[in-house]
């Protein structure tokens, strides 16, 4: 749907538009408040499969997991829908997985890891989806980092039991991002948004805590989860003090780890990743050297596209002593090939052709010159004002029509 210069999806009676700070690569930075409300204020690789491989090439990134945006990283959309018609929730969501695996990821089969979203209000039906989507080579699903956070049950309620197990089982891995189930409160509507942009990333401590204690990490040893977006800085204190914790009040708490500390089971079972962490490599062995992925985030603000190599390799220079190569192969590609299970380096012929230098040299031809585009500009934008709370609701909620 589009009015008044703004695009929509709408599915029966539920109105999706653009989320903040999204698809604003390309753009200079002064205009990153302005939010993207029609395709022609992103960057054509923002939503075109083969523009996006163009991205890549010239950004030196060989493969990527991508979220998609309006159905919601954990697909919120189909279980609001759900709500009132899980049928056709249902019908939907696989189509949109049939999309995303059979049209996204197969038009660059070596370039994209396949990302499936689940019917979480139903767990048999999670376990026919992940036994669907497993069979088009589909290893990974998106779930809520806080699922009672988003209205479902606890990540301690034994509904989900059948989908640990099928997780288990089949080697799929739970992939958690940012905001989807516990978000940070806004401190103030006055106060500016770059405390909320700070605190957004460490948000999802709070849920990591969490699912450091699921006892289902006991039961099903190859179960895995992702915290997707967040960085790894905070990592080391997190494990530091989940077993101060275990250490100093288990007697009352009675809370087993399986003979374990805490930070063991994190390490045998969580997944990290970063963009530029130079505190996070410094202490990578307290995280797991195993664990730890690169993260890109494009087309989103945090984004260093096209210069994503060049800030990496700074940050992983940054570090005292410097980073053994083989822990550099681990940190920027080979954990993410082993977790996910994919092949696409040797399907496109080995490494020697993966390397940013190759890629860079198909991406010749790509302009990545900055443009200036349109936007939903936040409410009492005022050039050098300092942008609040209250101005990037209220642009969100204009974008909404409201």
């Amino acid at each position: 749907m589009e009015e008044d210069g703004k695009q929509a999806w709408i599915w029966d009676d539920i109105v999706t538009t653009n989320i903040g700070l999204n698809a604003v690569v390309g753009r200079p930075r002064s205009e990153w408040g302005m939010e993207p409300a029609h395709y022609d204020h992103m960057r054509k690789a923002a939503f075109d499969v083969d523009a996006r491989v163009d991205d890549m090439n010239v950004n030196g990134i060989f493969a990527s997991l991508c979220f998609g945006t309006f159905p919601g990283f954990a697909g919120k959309i189909f279980t609001q829908r759900a709500q009132k018609d899980p049928s056709n929730a249902y019908r939907v969501l696989q189509a949109y997985n049939d999309w995303h695996i059979d049209s996204w990821c197969a038009k660059h089969p070596t370039r994209f890891i396949p990302l499936a979203t689940v019917p979480h209000w139903d767990a048999g039906l999670v376990v026919e989806e992940v036994r669907r989507v497993h069979a088009k080579g589909c290893n990974a699903i998106t779930f809520p980092d806080n699922p009672a956070a988003a209205g479902l049950a606890s990540l301690h309620d034994e509904f989900w039991e059948p989908m640990w197990k099928i997780c288990d089982e089949l080697g799929i891995i739970i992939n958690c991002h940012i905001g989807t189930g516990y978000s940070p409160p806004y401190p103030s509507m006055k106060s500016p948004i770059d405390a909320w942009i700070t605190g957004m990333p460490i948000s999802i401590a709070n849920s990591a805590a969490d699912w450091i204690t699921l006892d289902a990490f006991q039961r099903y040893p190859n179960l895995k989860m992702a915290l997707s977006e967040g960085g790894i800085g905070w990592i080391p204190y997190l494990l530091e003090r989940a077993d101060f914790t275990n250490d100093h009040h288990g007697a009352w708490t009675n809370k087993s780890y399986g003979g374990k500390k805490p930070s063991e089971v994190f390490r045998e079972h969580v997944i990290t990743c970063f963009i530029e962490d130079d505190v996070g490599l410094a202490n990578r062995h307290l995280i797991g050297v195993d664990n730890i992925c690169l993260e890109v985030d494009y087309p989103h603000s945090d984004c260093t596209w096209p210069h994503t190599p060049e800030g990496v390799w700074r940050s992983l220079q940054s570090v005292p002593g410097g980073i053994p190569d083989d822990e550099i192969e681990k940190i920027t590609h080979e954990n993410t090939f082993r977790l996910y299970r994919f092949d696409g380096l040797e399907k496109a012929g080995g490494r020697e052709n993966c390397t940013v230098a190759a890629l860079r040299e198909l991406g010749t031809d790509v302009d990545t010159r900055e443009v200036s585009l349109a936007g939903v500009a936040p409410r009492g934008h005022a050039p050098g004002k300092v942008v609040t709370s209250e101005d990037i609701l209220g642009a969100m909620a204009a974008q909404r029509g409201e």
